[in-house]
């Protein structure tokens, strides 16, 4: 687990996959950030996050 951390692809997508669950479920649970927007930003951040995260070479 600590070599993972130490690699930064795992970090930056682990990081772009926590902001797009933030920016998914506010969409979903508040009214005022319930707008297209949110939505398409979060999915495309979790797919670059679970890409960054789990599909990195060295």
């Amino acid at each position: 687990m600590y070599k993972k951390l130490n690699n930064l692809g795992f970090v930056i997508g682990i990081f772009f996959v926590i902001i797009s669950l933030i920016l998914i479920i506010g969409g979903v649970i508040s009214e005022s950030l319930n707008n297209k927007l949110n939505f398409y930003t979060g999915f495309t951040f979790l797919v670059f996050g679970f890409c960054m995260a789990f599909f990195n070479r060295k």
